[in-house]
């Protein structure tokens, strides 16, 4: 066993004893009527095949008037009568940052690195490793909510990892002023590798593009003991804004027909094939699954699978 494994029953029993433990020595008379505030979870580990993933989340926020970043080519009245059979309202969202971390037994892959590299390498840490054990670092595109955690003050947070992108992603931005590029990839430049569409991170770990969000957007597909998850970025940003309709437009796509179009190729085939995904931005832990309906698709959250 490397450095990087660990007992998923030993994680499952650690798990099963926290409710346990969580109520003693605590003065109950003491905390009654004190709020504590909503919470998230930050790290969540489940098993693909002999991989263990964990998805990390790096920051989550409240943003106000959705209908500016999504669903911008339908009217309000669609926008409200979607939104109402979700459940969800129409004034406000809540964005997620959810980098994944993939354990081969052998390396340690980060796959994007949040807004900041205090927050990252934070929740790498709460997920059981130091930033120093990362042994790759991949980026699936170069917003700058995914290569913001790159460095820490000027220094790599992910100081013995070697940095892997797609080409047509890093010479779109390098042919740019964009400042997050300029302070966050460009240093790095000289410790990176290059994939195309096909190309491999390591073995069980491949490409695959999907471009529009950005002009070399890619998606990893892990296949590892007949068990296969895609890792699939921001091919759609919203749950239901996004995933369920494709063709709604999303403000942070570059390339909007492009972005739809890849939209459909990718949930069409994790629909067909079943595979389990994560997406950056879906509701933390980020993980789960597609359906067709209708002409468009249906998120179906995770709940155990993986950890079978």
């Amino acid at each position: 066993m490397s450095e990087f494994s660990m007992s998923r029953r030993a994680l499952l029993a650690g798990a099963a004893a926290i409710p346990m433990a969580s109520g003693l020595g605590v003065g109950w008379a003491s905390a009654a009527g004190h709020m504590q505030g909503a919470q998230i979870p930050r790290v969540s580990r489940f098993g693909v095949g002999d991989f263990e993933v964990t998805t990390l989340l790096v920051g989550s926020r409240t943003v106000e008037e959705p209908q500016g970043i999504f669903g911008m080519n339908v009217d309000a009245d669609e926008f409200a009568t979607v939104s109402s059979e979700a459940r969800i309202p129409i004034d406000k969202t809540q964005f997620f940052f959810t980098p994944t971390l993939v354990n081969t037994g052998s390396e340690l892959i980060l796959f994007d690195t949040g807004l900041n590299g205090a927050a990252t390498a934070q929740a790498v840490e709460m997920a059981g490793y130091s930033a120093d054990v990362v042994t790759h670092v991949v980026l699936t595109h170069m917003h700058g909510d995914h290569i913001g955690g790159l460095m820490t003050d000027g220094a790599e947070t992910f100081g013995n990892a070697a940095y892997i992108t797609g080409q047509a992603e890093f010479d779109h931005w390098s042919g740019t002023d964009n400042e997050g590029f300029a302070n966050n990839v460009k240093p790095l430049a000289e410790k990176m590798s290059f994939l195309a569409d096909g190309g491999s991170v390591t073995s069980g770990i491949t490409a695959m593009a999907a471009f529009g969000h950005t002009p070399g957007h890619m998606t990893y597909m892990l296949d590892s003991n007949d068990q296969q998850f895609l890792i699939f970025a921001d091919v759609a940003n919203h749950y239901v804004w996004s995933l369920a309709h494709p063709d709604w437009e999303v403000r942070f796509d570059m390339d909007k027909a492009a972005a739809a179009a890849s939209r459909r190729n990718v949930l069409g085939m994790l629909a067909a094939d079943g595979v389990p995904f994560i997406g950056y931005h879906m509701p933390f832990p980020g993980v789960g699954y597609v359906e067709t309906r209708g002409d468009g698709f249906h998120y179906m959250p995770h709940s155990y699978q993986l950890l079978l």
